[in-house]
This record gives structure tokens, C-alpha cells and sequence, in this order.
């Protein structure tokens, strides 16, 4: 025999209602770190060493932002007189890490990650940025499309 309390079903319409928000609340949200994103350029605020060269000898430096999740390897490059700062070389990231490249030119342009097909429009004087989970292990170039510029070669092991 099953016996309800009299609030019971009062209980019941609450927590299939709280239940609904919540997964509503979810829905429309990408959940999956390994596709590209835009993001806005990084603030002022940020501390200087939120921002590595891409040598081989630095360390991942994870950098926070209250729109994005924490990355765990950030690539900065500046373009300027078709001149790649800091000089093109090799980054090497570890399979796995959330890695967000964040590229400013003086001329407009598009950023492109080989082997990952991610691109971005660089506009001029403007920082752009694509960020994504290094899933793929290899040597990819990464390049801009107008001037054909190589900036570095993304090693992911």
C-alpha cells in the first residue's frame, strides 16, 4: 500500500521544475573545450607572465579569465612590418593542454593552425585569438593566410 503526504506532490512539481532550470540553464552552452573559440582580447590586468614566448624552454603558465576557461599554455605573437615577434621557431605543448594563440598585426590578415583546421581574422592593431585542447600529437605550422607568415611550429607530444 502506498500512503502520500499531503505536501508531497507540492515537493514533486518543485523539484521537476528546479530539475528543468537547471538542465535549461546548460543547454546553448558549447561543453567542448577542443572546439575553437574567439575570444576577446586579454585584459590589462592581466600580469605580464600570463603571456609566454613560444621557446621551447618555457614552462605551461596558466592564465585565467572570467570568460574563459583556464588555459593551460598561452602563445603571444606580434606581427608588425611583416616582422614575427618573438622570432619564428618551435613551441612544444604536451597532448591534451588547452592552448590559447593570441596573435596582433598591423595589417589585416587571418591566423591558420595546420592540422587542426582553426583559423581567425586578424584585424589591424587588434589582438585575435583561437583557443583549443592539443589532442592531435605532431608538428603543425601556424601561419597567417594574406601575408603568409610563418609564426611558429606547435608541437604537440
Amino acid at each position: 500500500m502506498f500512503v502520500r503526504a499531503p505536501g508531497s506532490r507540492i515537493h514533486a512539481v518543485v523539484a521537476t521544475g528546479l530539475v528543468t532550470a537547471l538542465l535549461a540553464t546548460g543547454c546553448g552552452q558549447d561543453d567542448d573545450p577542443s572546439a575553437a573559440t574567439t575570444s576577446a582580447p586579454p585584459t590589462a590586468a592581466a600580469p605580464p607572465s600570463a603571456t609566454a614566448a613560444p621557446t621551447p624552454s618555457d614552462s605551461p603558465t596558466p592564465s585565467v579569465s572570467p570568460s574563459t576557461p583556464a588555459v593551460d599554455r598561452q602563445i603571444t605573437v606580434t606581427i608588425a612590418k611583416r616582422r614575427v615577434d618573438p622570432p619564428t621557431g618551435r613551441v612544444t605543448v604536451g597532448k591534451g593542454q588547452l592552448v590559447r594563440i593570441t596573435v596582433t598585426s598591423d595589417v589585416p590578415d587571418e591566423l591558420h593552425v595546420h592540422g587542426y583546421d582553426l583559423g581567425a581574422r586578424l584585424p589591424a592593431g587588434t589582438p585575435a585569438s583561437v583557443e583549443f585542447r592539443a589532442e592531435k600529437t605532431g608538428l603543425f605550422e601556424v601561419e597567417t593566410h594574406e601575408s603568409e607568415l610563418v609564426l611558429f611550429q606547435l608541437v604537440v607530444r
